[in-house]
């Protein structure tokens, strides 16, 4: 994927081509707007792989309109506010997500945000940063 600084996340995911599951949620969430407000934001952006992979229905019941405030919280929990590239991290360094739990990193055997490889990083954008991600991470039950 191109690094385009002048498109912004939600643009870049759109341009890219792997991301159509993520790029209906964020639209059936209600967060189009949100990223591609000022930002900067990090993005951890699974794939369709990546969604393909959870357990069969998921991502339709998801995609409901009674069940959005679950799919927000889903979403939400894959931004981090600011900018944080990969030279960034540091093995058990945790980061604060939009939806309020925290992500924690690790570096064995290359970068990893909860367990979920990071499988692209740094793709620049005009409002922060994506790195792709090869597993949807779900944010802690409350």
């Amino acid at each position: 994927m191109a690094q385009d600084a002048t498109s912004d996340i939600v643009d870049t995911a759109v341009a890219a081509g792997d991301f159509t599951t993520l790029v209906a949620a964020v639209q059936a969430a209600g967060l189009v707007d949100t990223l591609k407000g000022e930002g900067p934001f990090t993005v951890f952006a699974p794939t369709d792989a990546a969604f393909a992979a959870l357990p069969e229905g998921t991502v339709d019941t998801l995609l409901k309109p009674e069940n959005k405030d679950q799919l927000v919280s889903i979403l939400t929990y894959h931004v981090v506010p600011g900018a944080v590239m990969s030279s960034d991290l540091t093995k058990g360094m945790t980061a604060a997500t939009v939806q309020g739990a925290n992500v924690t990193f690790t570096l064995d055997g290359g970068a990893k945000v909860n367990g979920a490889n990071i499988t692209t990083a740094d793709i620049a954008t005009s409002n922060g940063v994506i790195h792709v991600i090869d597993t949807v991470i779900m944010p802690p039950a409350n």
